[in-house]
């Protein structure tokens, strides 16, 4: 018989993946001590050697979920085009890790990857002209409506296309359409129609938000009403023409 592969060496990486794997499956309140080591087959007091507690573990998946996030690109001609791409992969994520909803924004001690993120964040806004409070109330809607879809994506009773057509369905059936002559619509004529696919939503609410925010920025395009200019080589996006 060959030997068994020799065993992958603890590290405070594969603590954290390991938390990951157990919150995927059962939420944040699954992660224990005894659980972490249990995934990576280890007794729990081999875990100390490389996470001190169980807070740390939490902080350091957070951190781990963020370092996952595309942050935006400073690079881009249009801020929304990267906050369009920064938001599209939060939802991404976020829709892996459903847990970290409400979850992510909690801790106390962020990790390097978190403080990066919103730094880089922040860094476009503000270079493509937002005022300091005016980027502060932009990521604030921003996340709110990313992570609000994706809790309203894992509840409906719909995960494909083709489930559409079977709910609603459904519901059409014993539905009073004199009654309720909008509902009624709304499910023949749209969600029932060839090819709706509500996670298309998703783009359109974004845009929304986004078309909404610049006509603030350009507003005050003339200069930055907080009399706070962005700090020198902050990297952020240029703003769009």
């Amino acid at each position: 018989m060959s030997p068994p592969p020799p065993r992958q060496p603890l590290s405070r990486e594969r603590v954290l993946e390991a938390a990951i794997r157990v919150a995927d499956r059962g939420g944040v309140e699954a992660i224990t001590m005894r659980r972490v080591a249990q995934e990576l087959g280890v007794e729990a007091m081999s875990l100390y050697n490389h996470v001190p507690n169980k807070d740390a573990i939490l902080d350091g998946v957070v951190d781990m979920v963020f370092a996952a996030i595309e942050p935006p690109d400073a690079d881009r001609d249009d801020w929304r085009d990267a906050i369009r791409a920064r938001a599209s992969s939060a939802r991404a994520v976020l829709s892996r890790h459903s847990w970290a909803l409400g979850f992510m924004d909690s801790r106390r001690n962020p990790g390097p990857a978190t403080l990066r993120h919103h730094d880089a964040v922040l860094g476009v806004l503000r270079e493509a002209g937002f005022t300091l409070p005016m980027a502060v109330h932009a990521v604030s809607l921003i996340d709110s409506y990313v992570g609000g879809f994706v809790l309203q994506e894992a509840n409906l009773p719909v995960a494909r296309p083709d489930d559409v057509e079977e709910v609603a369905g459904g519901i059409l059936k014993d539905l009073p359409a004199d009654e309720l002559p909008y509902l009624t619509e709304v499910i023949v004529h749209h969600a029932l129609r060839p090819g709706y696919d509500h996670t298309s939503e998703f783009g359109y609410g974004l845009d929304l938000i986004l078309d909404a925010l610049e006509a603030r920025r350009s507003q005050g395009s003339g200069g930055r009403a907080d009399g706070v200019s962005a700090p020198r080589g902050s990297g952020g996006g240029r703003p769009s023409s």
